[in-house]
C-alpha cells in the first residue's frame, strides 16, 4: 500500500497580548501605524498575520491597507526570521573580492538553496547591496557583527562556531 504523507505547516500559537498592549499604547496617536508595526516586529521578530488582523480590527483599518505599508517598507518581514541574520554584501568591492564564493559558502553552510531562513530558525540569509566596509571586502554582517576579508572557509567556520555555541 502506497500512502502519501503531506506535511502541513501548522500556524504557531502566538500570544496576542503584546500586540494588544502595543495597539493600546498608540490608540490615541494619529498616524501611529508604522510605530505599531515596528514594535510588533520587535516583539515577534516579524509581523504575524494574526497581529495584522488585530491591528486592523482595533484601529478600524482594512488589513489590505496594513499589508500595503508592510510590503512598501523593506524593514518589515511577514515570515519568521532566524535568530542570526546573515547579510552578505554584493557591493562592487565585495563582488570583485569574491562575494559570489562567499554567498555559495554561506548557502552551503546553512543548507539553503537561496535567501531564506533555516529550518531550525537559527539563521536567515540575505544578500545586500552594501554593508559600507568596502576597504575590508569581502564582508558579511551577522546580526550586528561585521566579518571582513573573508574566505569561503572562514565564513563556514564562523557559522559553525555560532551554531555550536547555540547548541551547547
Amino acid at each position: 500500500m502506497n500512502v502519501a504523507i503531506i506535511k502541513v505547516q501548522a500556524e504557531e500559537e502566538i500570544d496576542l497580548k503584546p500586540t494588544w498592549d502595543i495597539v493600546e499604547k498608540y490608540r490615541t496617536k494619529h498616524g501611529g501605524l508604522i510605530g505599531i508595526l515596528q514594535e510588533i516586529q520587535e516583539e515577534y521578530g516579524y509581523v504575524p498575520k494574526v497581529s495584522v488582523e488585530l491591528v486592523a480590527d482595533e484601529l478600524g483599518l482594512y488589513s489590505s491597507h496594513i499589508y500595503g505599508v508592510l510590503t512598501f517598507y523593506a524593514q518589515f518581514h511577514l515570515t519568521p526570521r532566524g535568530k542570526y541574520i546573515v547579510r552578505v554584501c554584493r557591493g562592487t568591492a565585495c563582488h570583485v573580492k569574491g562575494a559570489t564564493q562567499i554567498i555559495d559558502a554561506v548557502k552551503g553552510a546553512l543548507n539553503l538553496s537561496g535567501v531564506g531562513t533555516t529550518e531550525d530558525k537559527m539563521f536567515t540569509f540575505e544578500e545586500v547591496a552594501c554593508i559600507g566596509c568596502c576597504a575590508l571586502a569581502p564582508c558579511v554582517m551577522i546580526s550586528d557583527d561585521v566579518y571582513a576579508k573573508l574566505t569561503p572557509g572562514k565564513i563556514k567556520e564562523i557559522i559553525s562556531e555560532i551554531r555550536s555555541k547555540e547548541l551547547n
